[in-house]
């Protein structure tokens, strides 16, 4: 199966996803922004991990110094540059997140929001050791997923893009407990506080959870 993220959700589709999203979800989207508004200072390099056509970035430029996108599409990556082309203080890269061209200690935050740690489709634990790897000492790494609280609303706007054809026919049997199946193979998962915990005891970080909005669970990593 095509990775969606990658391959097929991508670019101007990937951003017909948010233009359509109900208002509920636009409230969801604008608190994870806002909570990782909060945790920037004014001179943070930041790394904003599956970055898409810059839909975070550009916000973020509202407080940091310098942002570094990465995003495996090419396709997402080419909008991001023409979208944001005027900001001298942001930069885009094809990258793989779990496989980042950066040395260590780059950067002040790293962020992964709105579920990428599923969406990427890749080990976790190898992500979070590359986004720990990159990030200073006393620097912060951010990953976000759904809240449980949030299920209804996460999955009526799943149904929305899926009228829209933008992902495939949610398959209604084996969509549950967090996780949206689609009648081509996409499937999306989420992951809960507490899994967040189990993965962040493999490394040496001070480890916060935080719900926010009812709608947002985020893993906030202070490095060692």
């Amino acid at each position: 199966m095509a990775n969606y993220y990658s391959d097929l959700l991508n670019s101007n589709r990937l951003k017909k996803c948010y233009e359509i999203a109900p208002e509920r979800v636009k409230q969801f989207l604008e608190a994870e922004i806002a909570f990782v508004l909060s945790r920037i200072k004014h001179n943070d390099k930041v790394l904003d991990l599956g970055c898409g056509y810059g839909r975070v970035a550009i916000r973020l430029l509202e407080k940091a110094k310098t942002i570094v996108g990465i995003d495996i599409s090419k396709d997402n990556i080419e909008l991001a540059k023409t979208t944001l082309d005027k900001y001298d203080s942001c930069e885009f890269f094809v990258m793989d997140a779990v496989d980042l061209k950066f040395s260590d200690n780059t950067f002040d935050m790293v962020i992964c929001v709105q579920n990428g740690i599923s969406a990427f489709k890749v080990d976790p634990l190898r992500l979070i050791n590359e986004s720990i790897r990159v990030t200073k000492k006393s620097g912060t790494v951010l990953f976000s997923s759904y809240s449980e609280k949030f299920w209804n609303f996460r999955l009526k706007w799943f149904q929305i893009q899926a009228e829209h054809k933008l992902i495939g026919e949610i398959d209604k049997k084996l969509t549950k407990n967090g996780i949206i199946v689609c009648k081509d193979g996409f499937k999306a998962t989420s992951f809960s506080g507490q899994k967040f915990l189990e993965l962040a005891s493999h490394f040496n970080v001070q480890t916060t959870i935080h719900e926010i909005d009812n709608s947002s669970i985020f893993c906030e990593m202070i490095v060692k």
